[in-house]
């Protein structure tokens, strides 16, 4: 089974040679390791890299802890350096080597050496990145299978591919298992000794219970506006237990850092500004969401939302969600206001789009509710309704675009 991930490939290819560091973030078990040792290393060897010029090290194999100081890698980095042509340093799990931030900043000041590294979530974060390489990393985010990759490994039609995809996501090792049992089991244990081992180690979480009853909710109440206050709140009132908002907000960030969720803020699209009170939070992947409620809570509403926020992020687009004040009259006459919510914006340079997650359009009234919030925005850029009808893409008379999720995450071009 061979699993296409060119998106990052491209990523990868477009950085060489670029004088920084590329590391390859994300969800462990994500493909993070496969994409650097087995796509990146063929592709450099089918692409004229004599062999003994690339260097794989995979920190987490046992035959390679002599290498597990930065002293120790430099060394034995600057030895294999036998000549002036180009050498390709391929680190994986780099975080097993003690302060290897030294040893990579000074790969930086020879000139033949191009860099890239992989690293573990509980070790390894966007915020280390930032705080250690100051400039001198380039990260390349990596998420789980988008639907169109696991279609060019599923076995099944298109529909089996989107009830899998819809249940047990984006893992790649998902798609070698068979049955719903073992697809099941590997998500939860997953979840419990992997993800959750890593955010209570690195974070030296003293009450568990609480992280997870967090986490709990979190999965129950995907895409619905929260904050730490009112999860506070309602922690007072629904199960009569005290947990700050500063603790629930620490937890909500570990698991952002962990790559587990993402946040998208509100945003004010005719103030044009941020709104701070609530937030909606997404899963990276709506398979772990399953497994974390037993495989219970499976709304094909609220999951296709879920998957259409994820599509966006691997496309490139910064996400938040839309708010659009409305302005009327009341029966007295008097002036009211309410806000109208646009799913998702999504923003990439200059480019944005409106999108709507519906279901479906089945009659009038909901047409009319999904159109109302984009009827009220002004502004001339594309706005999409996205269904789970099989439909090609619509565009009404007065410009709303309405497509089928499937050509949706399909088309490439779409955007």
């Amino acid at each position: 089974m061979q699993i296409t991930r060119n998106l990052y490939l491209e990523k990868l290819i477009n950085r060489r040679k670029n004088g920084l560091i590329k590391i390859v973030t994300g969800m462990r078990r994500s493909g993070k390791s496969y994409l650097l040792n087995t796509i990146f290393y063929n592709y450099l060897l089918q692409n004229g890299i004599p062999k003994d010029h690339i260097v794989q090290i995979a920190f987490d194999d046992i035959q390679n802890k002599p290498l597990r100081t930065a002293e120790a890698l430099y060394s034995h980095i600057k030895q294999l350096i036998s000549d002036e042509k180009e050498y390709i340093l391929l680190l994986d799990e780099i975080q097993f080597v003690k302060e290897f931030e030294d040893a990579l900043n000074g790969f930086l000041h020879i000139q033949n050496i191009d860099v890239y590294v992989t690293g573990s979530n509980s070790k390894f974060l966007s915020s280390d990145i930032i705080t250690e390489f100051r400039g001198r990393g380039d990260e390349i985010r990596m998420h789980t299978l988008s639907f169109s990759e696991y279609t060019s490994a599923h076995s099944g039609t298109k529909d089996e591919a989107w009830d899998d995809f819809m249940n047990y996501g984006g893992l790649p090792y998902t798609l070698y298992l068979q049955e719903a049992e073992e697809k099941e089991a590997y998500l939860k244990n997953l979840f419990s000794q992997v993800y959750m081992s890593d955010i209570i180690e690195r974070h030296r979480v003293k009450n568990e219970t609480e992280l997870e009853e967090i986490l709990d909710f979190l999965s129950s109440s995907v895409g619905s506006l929260t904050n730490p206050l009112k999860l506070s709140n309602t922690f007072k009132s629904v199960k009569h237990k005290v947990i700050s908002d500063h603790t629930i907000k620490n937890y909500i960030n570990y698991f952002e850092d962990a790559f587990i969720i993402n946040k998208a803020k509100r945003y004010d699209i005719k103030g044009k500004k941020y709104i701070n009170s609530s937030a909606k939070y997404y899963f990276s992947d709506i398979g772990l969401r399953n497994a974390r409620l037993n495989f219970r809570q499976t709304e094909e509403s609220h999951l296709m939302e879920n998957i259409i926020y994820n599509e966006l992020l691997i496309r490139g687009y910064s996400v938040d969600v839309g708010v659009v004040e409305v302005f009327g009259k009341s029966t007295e006459g008097k002036t009211t206001k309410s806000q109208l919510e646009i799913d998702f914006i999504a923003t990439k340079g200059s480019k944005k789009l409106y999108v709507q997650s519906a279901l479906n359009l089945s009659t009038e009234d909901k047409m009319n509710q999904e159109m109302r919030s984009f009827k009220n925005v002004s502004d001339n850029f594309r706005k999409i309704i996205v269904v789970r009808d099989n439909i090609k893409l619509r565009r009404n008379e007065i410009g709303i675009e309405t497509i089928g999720i499937m050509n949706f995450l399909l088309n490439e071009d779409i955007l």
